[in-house]
This record gives structure tokens, C-alpha cells and sequence, in this order.
């Protein structure tokens, strides 16, 4: 199963992600098959870019995105 989820990044209590495209199987910040975006909480208001064709290509071929990255989906306009 192919999931589209958080990838951290960043030093203790500054946390930085990445939104990848990874099998469900492989740690949260290990193996992942492709970056489609990033996504900054520290910052006011929370910074997201996100390769929208790159997201509707996997969300099309049935990756499953997880709750936060569908919440940050909807905030960039990507709908599945």
C-alpha cells in the first residue's frame, strides 16, 4: 500500500517536514519514493508548498494520504 504522509526533519522542538510518497511498510522518516512538497508548522501562519500535479498523479494511482497531509491537501486546494 502506497501512502502519502509526513517525513520530519529539523532540530528538537523546530520541527520541518516533508510530504513524500512512501510504501506504508517503510519507517516514517526512511525509505520514500517520492518529495511532492514541504511543509513548515514554526511559522506564522504554517508555511505548505505542495507539486499539486505530482499530488492528484498519486492520489489517481490510489495512494492514501494520511489525516494531517489530507487537512494540508485541502488548505493548498488539492481535492482527491
Amino acid at each position: 500500500m502506497i501512502k502519502i504522509r509526513l517525513k520530519r526533519l529539523g532540530q528538537k522542538k523546530a520541527p520541518f517536514y516533508r510530504i513524500v510518497v512512501s510504501d506504508a511498510r517503510s519507517p516514517r522518516d526512511g525509505r520514500f519514493i517520492e518529495e511532492i512538497g514541504t511543509y513548515d508548522p514554526t511559522t506564522e501562519p504554517a508555511a505548505v508548498k505542495v507539486d499539486a500535479e505530482a499530488a492528484k498523479k498519486w492520489l489517481a494511482n490510489g495512494a492514501q494520504p494520511t489525516e494531517t497531509v489530507t487537512r494540508l491537501f485541502k488548505q493548498a486546494g488539492i481535492e482527491k
